[in-house]
């Protein structure tokens, strides 16, 4: 009886993971900015990490955490390279000048 629920509740929740990871993807795809799309980028690794550790809890092994583990640290470094690269960017912009419309080529 445990088990047919526990099946069940794993199904449930690895179909609205791929669902949230589908709706990320056209996020991405979409944009319309760059931050759109990093964000959109953030959070198809958290969904990742999070299939992954579902993963582990039905099979049992232990592996696929040091996968989430990494994955979520390079999802992670990702993300605080992006910010570092904006933050310049903003910096080299003159003072008082708009910044690009979502889109435009800089």
């Amino acid at each position: 009886m445990i088990a047919a629920v526990f099946g069940g509740v794993v199904a449930v929740v690895e179909a609205l993971l791929f669902v949230a990871l589908a709706l990320a993807f056209v996020r991405l795809a979409r944009g319309p900015s760059m931050a759109d799309r990093v964000v959109a980028l953030d959070l198809m690794a958290v969904l990742m990490v999070a299939f992954l550790a579902l993963f582990t809890v039905t099979t049992g092994e232990a592996v696929y955490l040091d996968v989430a583990i990494a994955l979520s640290l390079v999802a992670f470094l990702a993300t605080v390279a992006f910010a570092r690269f904006a933050e310049r960017r903003n910096a080299l912009r003159p003072r008082g000048m708009p910044p690009p419309e979502p889109g435009a080529t800089p």
